[in-house]
């Protein structure tokens, strides 16, 4: 960790994003904690945690940075055959905790989760909050698949999903999409790149063009508060405001 800031718990403030290293991409500082008010000011800055158990906390701002415009989602054909089936549910902000569980559960190719006990701890304190939310996907009053992630006024930060049967997280997350469209959120961060996120339209964006974009839609306080779906594949989009 040479040469990176470690942060003062005292201190809420973050070096400049424009400091992160380029090796290992977008980390910027180490320490801290994961306070309710450090993390929404490291969201609003475009920073955020990432670490495991046997890690101290580390924070990123990677560039270029992930992220997926509402309107220029992708639907393949299999992932519309299963949204027209339409035998699920989808709800949001029903079940975080089971959300929670669904992202963090262990699998031979991931034999480590950065979901620790503090994490989990913080970002159900986001959610009682109302800063922190989830999408959930049922099926037989079951939860199949689901994501989580933070709103500040209308930016919506994407933290993990995960599914138990075949494009349940995909269909959360057409869900997600097509309500902040209505809602009017410009894009959704994904933070970094991968063939999952790209196969549902995801784009990369330099630093500078999505700093313009927190500063537009990211500043501010907000309405933090619980959320409720009432956008339904087939309902038809508006144009985000």
């Amino acid at each position: 960790m040479s040469g990176i800031p470690w942060l003062d718990p005292a201190d809420l403030h973050f070096p400049p994003i424009e400091a992160a290293l380029d090796d290992p991409n977008g980390l910027l500082a180490v320490g801290g904690d994961l306070s309710l008010p450090r993390l929404l000011n490291a969201y609003r800055a475009g920073i955020f945690p990432w670490f495991e158990e046997s890690q101290p906390i580390l924070w990123w701002s990677p560039q270029p940075r992930a992220v997926v415009y509402p309107e220029r989602l992708y639907i393949n054909r299999s992932l519309r055959k299963a949204l027209r089936r339409n035998d699920f549910e989808v709800s949001f902000d029903q079940d975080f905790a089971g959300v929670l569980d669904g992202c963090a559960q262990l699998s031979p190719k991931r034999p480590g989760t950065w979901i620790t006990d503090d994490m989990r701890t913080a970002y159900q304190n986001l959610h009682s909050a109302g800063w922190a939310h989830s999408v959930e996907v049922w099926r037989d009053k079951k939860l199949i698949g689901g994501l989580y992630g933070v709103a500040i006024n209308r930016m919506f930060y994407g933290e993990s999903m995960f599914s138990r049967e075949a494009n349940a997280s995909k269909i959360a997350f057409v869900h997600l999409c097509g309500q902040l469209q209505e809602w009017g959120y410009p894009l959704i961060d994904c933070q970094v790149s991968n063939d999952y996120l790209e196969s549902m339209g995801a784009e990369e964006m330099d630093r500078a063009s999505f700093k313009k974009y927190l500063q537009s839609f990211a500043s501010g306080d907000g309405h933090p508060q619980k959320w409720a779906l009432d956008w339904y594949y087939g309902k038809p989009l508006v144009s985000a405001l």
